[in-house]
């Protein structure tokens, strides 16, 4: 998908935060990523950001998310999924991680994330019914 092609917003109500938190979730190195399918098919995708306490004050957390911005600035455009929420959490290694891994722990989150959705929208072929 090209960024012509999708809108990214970004979420700002602590419900539409709480709703991701519900749906699906993946921690990787020093992230977490959650992504709630709104379903409504829209080619909008918006996007939250977040930092607790335990990964310092609000210097250092304010830096996580600078830097939580700047990767789904980075990779939300090609791994996105349309009419999809996403909150990215920074864990306490966020602030330091080298800048290449904190992009491979994003993008391999957003990648799981979205296998995760496929096998949650279709049945598997290979399931068995249920015998009487």
């Amino acid at each position: 998908m090209t960024d012509a092609l999708i809108k990214i917003e970004r979420l700002r109500k602590r419900p539409d935060f709480l709703a991701a938190a519900r749906a699906f979730s993946c921690a990787r190195g020093a992230v977490v990523v959650q992504a709630r399918d709104r379903e409504d098919h829209a080619p909008l995708v918006r996007v939250g950001f977040t930092a607790t306490r335990k990964v310092g004050g609000a210097v250092v957390r304010n830096r996580a998310k600078r830097r939580m911005r700047a990767a789904a600035h980075e990779l939300l455009p090609a791994l996105a999924q349309p009419g999809f929420d996403y909150v990215i959490i920074a864990r306490s290694g966020a602030p330091v991680r080298a800048w290449p891994r904190l992009l491979d722990d994003v993008k391999s989150a957003l990648i799981s994330l979205a296998a995760e959705s496929d096998r949650q929208a279709r049945p598997s072929a290979t399931a068995t019914p249920p015998s009487p």
